[in-house]
């Protein structure tokens, strides 16, 4: 009995012990405890935002990306484009070395490669500009495409024809007959910030209006030439999720807003690794607003050679330079408006109409944003001196246009574009005056009579032509199956063979 009477003593004692111990000494630790995370807890929502309560109301929208793809995502749109690709193949139309000693042994000319048409097809995403069926897309998906098929977010087909395209800015404008279309608006891409969220709409690897969102890692890069890259580069970086078949789709702000048209991932595997680059829509506007009146892209130039890499250290010391922003000329074209201004090699050129020069790029970019026939004004550093100029900017590219009149029986299988004086110092021609062939198809009246690519034409039927339109106006009174005699130049190393080429019109 004893026995039992200690036990219940001692479980009587220890129970006492255990409840002084919770009420007494554990409310002092968790005091502790509380008063030291109350301590930690402002800075980290104040200063990282990490608390959702320390979002403001006008932040909270903003980041309200389920309105955005509602919003955006019925203006995106799938692209099929069925095309045509060159390949080389084998026949007999093509010169090749020893020809002659084949022929002479064999009997008959031996068989030998020629570019065949071989059939291909490309996906992309583009997206309505207006909605009366405007949308926009990269060039590269509907390069050298014959049929171009839109599929909208709710199923219904478009077929799509090309009102312009731009392989230098690798912007393309479509069109479809549809009105009361859903379209986005372009935004300010110069207003956008590194570390803004965006949204990338699009249909990679085919999976229809997927929505990936991320921040803009940087602005203005560039990724050198090659593939599908264009000349002209000012690319948005994102991390939003990027792959193949994205291509052409809107890169979208909280607003709702187009910033960027998405063209490029950087990547080995071909997948998204986070680097995806867009095309700024303040450029895509100005493309747009071109193709759209001209059908092309009229863009500036002035004459001059640029070193394409940034400048370095040594560059800012040998040029007696302040920093390393600017342009270094390594060369100036010969009768150009930048050798008749007074540009000369080594000039480091540093303001255009009294804007800063960065690098060559934004160079480039400057330039070919003035309108052919104007002034600019171009501040350069010459042997550690500044000196200004003022040039007058001509047109980079030429329209370039087919022979052919209203009707299309009258075409002799060519493409022209009138020869300048600043086209013959490109191409290295003593010529300035004519028509000179660009490109000859194959199986032509053209291509049966001789005549080449970078054939000059000087007269027609004894008369002298020298524009597109001339020749357009003669080409409109012929009748068909009526010979008309052409004069031609062809210049090779130096030297100058004139013929006759008599064509019948088809």
């Amino acid at each position: 009995m004893k026995k039992y009477v200690w036990i219940g003593i001692i479980g009587f004692l220890l129970g006492i012990a255990a409840s002084g111990y919770i009420f007494l000494y554990l409310p002092e630790r968790q005091a502790a405890t509380n008063s030291n995370f109350e301590t930690l807890k402002v800075p980290l929502s104040s200063s990282l935002n990490a608390a959702p309560s320390s979002l403001s109301p006008e932040l909270q929208t903003n980041l309200d990306f389920v309105t955005i793809a509602d919003k955006v995502g019925p203006a995106v749109v799938k692209i099929v484009s069925e095309r045509v690709d060159k390949v080389r193949g084998f026949g007999f139309e093509d010169q090749m070395p020893f020809d002659d000693f084949w022929q002479r042994f064999f009997g008959q000319p031996r068989e030998r490669q020629r570019e065949q048409d071989v059939p291909s097809q490309a996906q992309g995403t583009g997206f309505f500009l207006s909605e009366d069926g405007y949308l926009l897309t990269n060039y590269h998906i509907v390069e050298n495409a014959v049929d171009i098929v839109v599929t909208a977010l709710n199923g219904e087909e478009y077929k799509a024809k090309v009102i312009g395209a731009d392989p230098r800015s690798d912007v393309a404008l479509l069109k479809v007959e549809a009105k009361g279309l859903p379209f986005a608006v372009l935004g300010d891409s110069g207003q956008l910030k590194v570390g803004e969220w965006v949204l990338a709409i699009g249909n990679p690897y085919g999976l229809e209006h997927t929505v990936t969102s991320g921040i803009v890692s940087a602005k203005g890069r560039q990724l050198g030439l090659g593939g599908n890259v264009p000349e002209y580069q000012d690319f948005i970086q994102t991390d939003a999720a990027i792959n193949r078949g994205n291509s052409g789709g809107p890169l979208v702000n909280m607003k709702g807003e187009v910033v960027g048209i998405t063209s490029n991932i950087f990547s080995p595997s071909g997948g998204n690794i986070g680097l995806g680059f867009a095309i700024p829509s303040n450029l895509a506007r100005k493309v747009v607003t071109q193709l759209k009146e001209k059908g092309r892209v009229i863009r500036g130039r002035i004459g001059v050679s640029i070193k394409p890499t940034p400048l370095t250290e040594d560059d800012k010391d040998a040029f007696k330079l302040e920093n390393k922003n600017g342009a270094l000329v390594v060369g100036v074209e010969k009768g150009s408006p930048a050798e008749k201004a007074g540009l000369q090699k080594y000039d480091v050129i540093v303001e255009v109409n009294g804007e800063k020069v960065t690098d060559s790029n934004n160079l480039k970019l400057k330039i070919a944003n003035i309108e052919p026939g104007k002034k600019v004004e171009i501040k350069v550093i010459r042997e550690g001196k500044e000196q200004a100029f003022s040039v007058t900017v001509e047109e980079l590219d030429p329209a370039e246009a087919k022979v052919e009149t209203k009707s299309s029986d009258k075409d002799l299988g060519f493409t022209i574009r009138e020869l300048t004086p600043t086209l013959a110092r490109r191409y290295g021609l003593e010529t300035q005056e004519g028509l000179i062939i660009t490109q000859v198809r194959r199986y032509s009246e053209a291509d049966r009579k001789g005549l080449t690519a970078g054939d000059i034409i000087l007269e027609v039927n004894r008369k002298k032509v020298a524009t597109v339109d001339e020749l357009e106006r003669m080409m409109a009174k012929f009748e068909s199956g009526q010979a008309i005699i052409l004069l031609v130049r062809t210049e090779q190393d130096g030297d100058s063979i004139d013929r006759i080429v008599t064509l019948r019109v088809p």
